[in-house]
């Protein structure tokens, strides 16, 4: 199992100028290969791959004194980003995802410009960089000791070290192999949430959280700062500074989101044992009316925390389609005559006369459904989220 450990850091003005340098010949190196293999195939019909640049670096960095300063193993993970970027653009071609969804469509790999490439990664621990949990401070070669806010411990063993430039400052990503850990299931009882927009999620019993809504609350800050970009001129001291207050203002908002999913996913593991959801096409929800709403719950990065602490906790989790769940009824299985609108926010079943809230009832379906998931797949309560939304289309229930 690999987690993430994630912390603040406070460098020098020295340090930071060097870590900006740093930052700024890793974005010149991965635009340089970019290049590289975009006017290799344009003239010549040849594709350049990893190997061919990493072989060429070893000789670049002997003509050019930015990448002579910089770590060889930290470049080369910069080329294999690239890489990674190219192999993606042609899965997506080759699978003809064209017009399913922006994460789906093969967008060719960009030049990063100087605010689309905000970080380095250190590819093995000790290379160039290294963390002292004793001393609270990490090494990077050629920027010295910075000083980090440990606020928790890690654990494991640390394997890649990252320097991320963020809004609010720079911070250093940890990540860490804890081996194979055996995570007792969890013996807590099952619970259904429908996600939407009016509550957040509602449980089965009726219990519901109810959106933040973050983006909104600061709408009238950003408009003032976004008004402030547009009259500052471009390229000009006043407007690099605008945009970084701007930014700032994202970055909370995007702050204030991720600490309410992770605590909301917190209270969901620890009380439950087994958790059914929808498997919702976020996307295609985006796309309508509903897109400003839809992105400030942003449910898919709330699903994607639930199922990492869910996994840690031994806590089952799966995903459900959501064909009927709001149309039926939960208590005796029939569909209404006349369908549920939007506005409609009562479940009242004419055919057994069951009334309750429209959440409610949808949640009730989902727990149904998950249950016969687990029920008729044999899954342990081990089994993870991703694992068992896989198995949808098996069980007959699409």
């Amino acid at each position: 199992m690999r987690k993430a450990f994630k912390y603040r850091l406070y460098p020098t003005r020295q340090q930071e100028r060097a870590l900006e340098s740093m930052l700024d010949t890793h974005r010149h190196l991965y635009n340089r290969a970019l290049g590289e293999r975009k006017t290799a195939y344009e003239t010549e019909k040849r594709t350049v791959k990893y190997a061919e640049q990493s072989a060429q670096l070893k000789a670049e960095r002997l003509t050019n004194p930015f990448l002579a300063v910089t770590n060889f193993s930290s470049c080369q993970a910069t080329l294999r980003r690239l890489d990674k970027a190219f192999q993606a653009f042609f899965r997506r071609v080759k699978s003809g995802a064209v017009g399913v969804g922006d994460a789906q469509r093969p967008g060719y790999p960009r030049f990063k410009g100087y605010n689309r490439f905000d970080s380095v990664e250190f590819p093995a621990h000790g290379d160039g960089c290294r963390f002292d949990e004793g001393t609270r401070k990490v090494y990077f070669q050629h920027v010295g000791h910075v000083k980090v806010k440990l606020h928790r411990a890690t654990e494991g063993v640390i394997k890649t070290v990252s320097f991320k430039r963020e809004a609010d400052g720079w911070h250093v990503v940890l990540s860490c192999d804890l081996g194979s850990v055996a995570v007792a299931p969890s013996v807590n009882p099952a619970v259904g949430i429908d996600l939407g927009l009016k509550a957040f999620l509602v449980t089965d019993t009726g219990e519901a959280v109810q959106p933040p809504k973050f983006y909104r609350a600061a709408q009238a800050k950003l408009r003032r700062s976004q008004r402030a970009v547009s009259r500052a001129v471009k390229g000009s001291k006043r407007r690099r500074k605008v945009v970084d207050r701007l930014r700032s203002v994202h970055q909370h908002v995007t702050n204030q989101r991720r600490d309410f999913h992770h605590k909301t996913a917190h209270q969901l593991v620890n009380r439950f044992g087994l958790i059914a959801c929808e498997d919702l096409n976020i996307r295609g929800i985006a796309r309508s009316r509903l897109a400003k709403s839809t992105h400030d719950v942003a449910w898919g990065a709330f699903l994607n925390i639930l199922e990492s602490k869910a996994v840690e906790a031994g806590v089952q989790v799966i995903r459900v389609p959501p064909h009927n769940t709001t149309q039926m009824c939960s208590r005796c299985g029939c569909l209404p005559e006349v369908p549920k609108m939007l506005k409609d926010r009562v479940h009242d079943c004419v055919h057994c006369g069951y009334r309750t809230d429209r959440d409610q009832n949808a949640a009730q379906n989902i727990l149904a459904i998950g249950v016969a998931y687990a029920n008729r797949l044999g899954l342990s309560r081990q089994a993870s989220g991703a694992t068992c939304s896989a198995l949808n289309s098996t069980v007959g229930f699409a």
